[in-house]
Protein backbone atom coordinates (compact mmCIF):
# COMPACT_ATOMS: atom_id res chain seq x y z
CA UNK A 1 0.00 0.00 0.00
CA UNK A 2 2.82 2.38 0.86
CA UNK A 3 4.48 1.67 -2.50
CA UNK A 4 1.31 2.55 -4.40
CA UNK A 5 0.94 5.80 -2.45
CA UNK A 6 4.58 6.76 -3.09
CA UNK A 7 4.25 5.98 -6.81
CA UNK A 8 1.06 8.07 -7.02
CA UNK A 9 2.75 11.04 -5.35
CA UNK A 10 5.79 10.71 -7.63
CA UNK A 11 3.55 10.58 -10.73
CA UNK A 12 1.63 13.68 -9.63
CA UNK A 13 4.85 15.54 -8.93
CA UNK A 14 6.26 14.61 -12.32
CA UNK A 15 3.07 15.74 -14.09
CA UNK A 16 3.06 19.05 -12.22
CA UNK A 17 6.69 19.72 -13.20
CA UNK A 18 5.99 18.96 -16.85
CA UNK A 19 3.00 21.32 -16.90
CA UNK A 20 5.04 24.14 -15.33
CA UNK A 21 7.77 23.77 -17.98
CA UNK A 22 5.27 23.80 -20.86
CA UNK A 23 3.44 26.95 -19.81
CA UNK A 24 3.81 30.06 -21.98
CA UNK A 25 3.08 33.69 -21.42
CA UNK A 26 0.78 35.44 -23.88
CA UNK A 27 2.02 38.74 -25.25
CA UNK A 28 0.56 41.56 -27.28
CA UNK A 29 -0.12 40.63 -30.89
CA UNK A 30 -0.85 37.01 -30.02
CA UNK A 31 2.74 35.79 -30.43
CA UNK A 32 3.36 33.37 -27.57
CA UNK A 33 6.94 32.62 -28.70
CA UNK A 34 8.31 35.90 -27.33
CA UNK A 35 9.10 36.27 -23.64
CA UNK A 36 8.83 40.04 -23.34
CA UNK A 37 6.99 42.90 -24.94
CA UNK A 38 9.45 45.32 -26.55
CA UNK A 39 9.04 49.04 -26.24
CA UNK A 40 8.17 50.82 -29.48
CA UNK A 41 11.07 53.17 -28.66
CA UNK A 42 13.64 50.35 -28.29
CA UNK A 43 16.98 50.37 -30.07
CA UNK A 44 17.15 48.39 -33.32
CA UNK A 45 20.42 46.92 -34.56
CA UNK A 46 20.72 46.63 -38.36
CA UNK A 47 23.87 45.02 -39.81
CA UNK A 48 25.28 45.92 -43.24
CA UNK A 49 25.80 42.15 -43.53
CA UNK A 50 25.44 39.56 -40.80
CA UNK A 51 27.48 36.91 -42.66
CA UNK A 52 31.13 37.18 -43.69
CA UNK A 53 32.52 34.49 -46.02
CA UNK A 54 36.30 34.30 -45.63
CA UNK A 55 36.42 31.80 -48.52
CA UNK A 56 39.42 29.42 -48.16
CA UNK A 57 42.31 29.90 -45.74
CA UNK A 58 45.20 27.73 -44.61
CA UNK A 59 45.05 26.10 -41.19
CA UNK A 60 46.67 28.37 -38.60
CA UNK A 61 45.71 31.65 -40.28
CA UNK A 62 43.64 34.24 -38.45
CA UNK A 63 40.66 35.99 -40.00
CA UNK A 64 39.46 39.36 -38.77
CA UNK A 65 36.23 41.01 -39.84
CA UNK A 66 34.42 44.15 -38.73
CA UNK A 67 30.64 43.74 -38.70
CA UNK A 68 29.28 47.25 -39.24
CA UNK A 69 25.84 48.10 -37.89
CA UNK A 70 23.51 51.03 -37.33
CA UNK A 71 21.08 51.76 -34.51
CA UNK A 72 17.85 52.56 -36.37
CA UNK A 73 15.76 52.65 -33.20
CA UNK A 74 14.77 55.52 -30.93
CA UNK A 75 16.89 54.62 -27.87
CA UNK A 76 20.65 54.24 -27.31
CA UNK A 77 21.84 50.71 -28.15
CA UNK A 78 23.72 48.94 -25.36
CA UNK A 79 25.38 45.60 -26.17
CA UNK A 80 25.63 43.79 -22.85
CA UNK A 81 27.21 40.51 -23.97
CA UNK A 82 28.86 38.84 -26.95
CA UNK A 83 29.67 35.14 -27.03
CA UNK A 84 31.11 32.90 -29.74
CA UNK A 85 30.50 29.23 -30.48
CA UNK A 86 34.05 28.35 -29.45
CA UNK A 87 37.21 29.84 -27.96
CA UNK A 88 38.76 30.13 -31.42
CA UNK A 89 36.48 33.09 -32.17
CA UNK A 90 36.79 36.31 -30.18
CA UNK A 91 34.30 39.19 -30.51
CA UNK A 92 34.98 42.78 -29.43
CA UNK A 93 31.93 45.01 -28.97
CA UNK A 94 31.62 48.75 -28.38
CA UNK A 95 31.79 49.68 -24.70
CA UNK A 96 29.81 52.90 -25.13
CA UNK A 97 26.11 53.10 -26.08
CA UNK A 98 25.41 53.64 -29.77
CA UNK A 99 23.02 56.58 -30.10
CA UNK A 100 19.99 56.44 -32.43
CA UNK A 101 21.04 56.95 -36.05
CA UNK A 102 24.72 56.29 -35.27
CA UNK A 103 26.91 53.40 -36.43
CA UNK A 104 29.16 50.95 -34.64
CA UNK A 105 31.46 48.01 -35.30
CA UNK A 106 31.78 44.54 -33.82
CA UNK A 107 35.29 43.21 -34.45
CA UNK A 108 35.54 39.41 -34.68
CA UNK A 109 38.77 37.41 -34.90
CA UNK A 110 38.76 33.71 -35.85
CA UNK A 111 41.91 31.64 -35.22
CA UNK A 112 41.90 28.60 -37.51
CA UNK A 113 44.66 26.75 -35.61
CA UNK A 114 43.52 23.13 -35.15
CA UNK A 115 40.46 23.58 -37.39
CA UNK A 116 39.83 22.06 -40.79
CA UNK A 117 37.01 21.85 -43.28
CA UNK A 118 33.92 24.02 -43.53
CA UNK A 119 33.44 26.42 -40.63
CA UNK A 120 30.48 28.49 -39.40
CA UNK A 121 31.45 30.50 -36.34
CA UNK A 122 28.47 32.20 -34.73
CA UNK A 123 28.72 35.24 -32.48
CA UNK A 124 25.61 35.85 -30.37
CA UNK A 125 24.95 39.38 -29.16
CA UNK A 126 22.71 40.31 -26.27
CA UNK A 127 21.50 43.90 -26.11
CA UNK A 128 18.61 46.17 -25.24
CA UNK A 129 17.55 46.15 -28.91
CA UNK A 130 14.41 44.72 -30.40
CA UNK A 131 14.97 41.75 -30.70
CA UNK A 132 17.31 41.34 -27.73
CA UNK A 133 19.38 38.55 -29.37
CA UNK A 134 21.21 38.99 -32.68
CA UNK A 135 23.77 36.78 -34.41
CA UNK A 136 26.55 37.25 -36.95
CA UNK A 137 28.44 34.48 -38.78
CA UNK A 138 31.99 33.93 -40.04
CA UNK A 139 31.92 31.17 -42.64
CA UNK A 140 34.48 29.57 -44.92
CA UNK A 141 36.80 26.64 -45.39
CA UNK A 142 40.02 25.89 -43.52
CA UNK A 143 42.48 23.92 -45.65
CA UNK A 144 44.61 21.27 -43.93
CA UNK A 145 48.33 21.98 -43.51
CA UNK A 146 50.55 20.09 -45.92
Amino acid sequence: MKKVLILAIAALSFTACRNANNSTTAVAGGDSSANTISSPDAAIIVFESDIFDFKKINQGEKVQHDFKFKNTGKSPLIISNATATCGCTVPEVPKEPILPGKEGVIKVIFNSEGKEGMQDKVVTLTSNANPTIATVHLVGEVLTKK
